[in-house]
């Protein structure tokens, strides 16, 4: 060490110099630590504020609404209007007055597909049920319902389609590929 100044210390011929830190520096520090402890409080001890990812799934549902609004035959809005229990149930109506006699009342199949099984012919997601009811399959027996019954109840009774895929009632026997 040296004899000259006890703030200087020497080790290995290297001379060091104890200085204390800078008065910012330790602000900068000291106020990290405030506002970390402010975040923590704010963010995961109470309900003061969302957390980013509540924030986030909250911004992602607001966006899939605005996107099914805009185009309502979209795949996210056909999903979204499956789990509305109102269009559910009007396209239950729709489907007993046009669909039934081929399909069957549960949808189990009759000279139609069965369309609560695992196996679709023309595809199981919300569009191409749509098409489906819209179009049809004339070349198979089935008549394009769009211009009969219209674009809600068009939607509608793809919506009740959609609640009841999956089922698997018993019924008639697998036509189309199995979709998983």
């Amino acid at each position: 060490m040296s004899s000259e100044n006890p703030n200087l210390r020497k080790y290995d011929d290297i001379l060091e110099e104890d200085n204390h830190l800078p008065n910012w520096w330790l602000a900068i520090l000291f106020g990290t630590i405030v506002f970390g402890f402010g975040y923590w409080i704010a963010y995961h001890t109470t309900d003061t504020f969302k957390s980013p990812p509540e924030e986030y799934q909250a911004d992602v549902e607001a966006l899939k609404k605005a996107r099914a609004a805009a185009n309502p035959t979209s795949e996210d809005a056909l999903v979204a209007l499956a789990a509305n229990t109102e269009s559910v149930t009007e396209g239950q109506k729709v489907y007993a007055t046009t669909c039934a006699s081929c399909h069957g009342p549960n949808g189990e199949g009759l000279v139609g597909p069965n369309l609560t099984d695992k196996f679709w012919i023309h595809g199981n997601t919300g569009t191409d049920i749509l098409k489906a009811v819209n179009e049809g399959f004339p070349d198979k027996g089935m008549p394009a319902w769009g211009a009969v019954i219209g674009d809600t109840k068009a939607r509608n009774v793809t919506a009740y389609v959609l609640s009841i895929r999956g089922k698997n009632l018993p019924g008639k026997e697998p036509q189309g590929n199995p979709v998983e």
